[in-house]
């Protein structure tokens, strides 16, 4: 089983290995493409608007941009799984698991950069700023990766179940052509959005300690203040609804 999951805004800084190279991230021969996007995203970092900037990079105070321009080519790198610290990644906890678990994590989970495309979570990655959606002029990312990337992950994917635990919006880079699983959670008989994420970072965590091979194995050992809702099929997607108890 191949498990697709988001990035977050928020990141841990502490980047000691070597710069991005085309053996950093899988699929090594789209690599250039990567490098394409970069070359984009730098270039409208070096002739914007400080407004245009503070946008582009999520932030309020514009004596923090000169923080965000650096070169990332050049940059030290971290594991992807580490370089993401944002809600879904607190839950997951990945530091605290197991060797074996953490070792499913890195062979399984693929995460959807805004910036770089997918990559394994124990691809290489720099420390950088991206907010979620923002543009590069008329440049659009999401089609970009969707165009370049889709033939190949439906290659890597195909014999495999997939878990998709991402957010709606990485669907604008990749969609799978065959059947997979995603879950949404309710509680008190409303759905439940933003702590959506917790419970994403917590379902990987549970793949991972169960090594899961299957979506039936994962439902089979749901934590206790979880209770499976529904089950739906909308064409090739199977969305499970998990009720959320306390």
């Amino acid at each position: 089983m191949k498990i697709l999951f988001s990035p977050s805004e928020s990141k841990n800084e502490n980047c000691t290995q070597n710069p991005i190279n085309e053996n950093s991230c899988i699929f090594k021969e789209l690599f250039t493409f990567r490098m394409q996007v970069l070359s984009k995203y730098e270039e409208y970092t070096q002739h914007s608007s400080l407004e245009d900037l503070k946008e582009l990079f999520g932030i309020k105070n514009e004596n923090e941009i000169n923080k965000f321009k650096h070169d990332l080519k050049k940059a030290s790198t971290q594991s992807a799984i580490t370089l993401y610290n944002g809600v879904s990644y607190e839950y997951l906890n990945f530091n605290s698991l197991s060797l074996e678990s953490q070792n499913y994590i890195l062979e399984n989970t693929l995460i959807f950069s805004n910036l770089f495309g997918v990559v394994k979570a124990s691809d290489a990655l720099p420390f950088y700023k991206f907010k979620q959606g923002a543009k590069l002029g008329n440049f659009n990312i999401e089609k970009f990766y969707k165009e370049h990337f889709s033939d190949t992950l439906d290659e890597y994917l195909q014999n495999e179940e997939i878990l998709d635990l991402r957010a709606g919006f990485y669907d604008k880079f990749y969609t799978p052509k065959k059947k997979f699983f995603t879950y949404k959670f309710i509680k008190n008989g409303k759905i439940v959005s933003h702590f959506a994420k917790a419970y994403r970072g917590i379902l990987l965590a549970l793949c991972a300690n169960i090594k899961a091979k299957n979506n039936q194995e994962i439902l089979d050992n749901l934590p206790s203040n979880l209770k499976l809702k529904e089950i739906q099929i909308k064409g090739l997607k199977e969305e499970i609804t998990l009720e959320i108890l306390n």
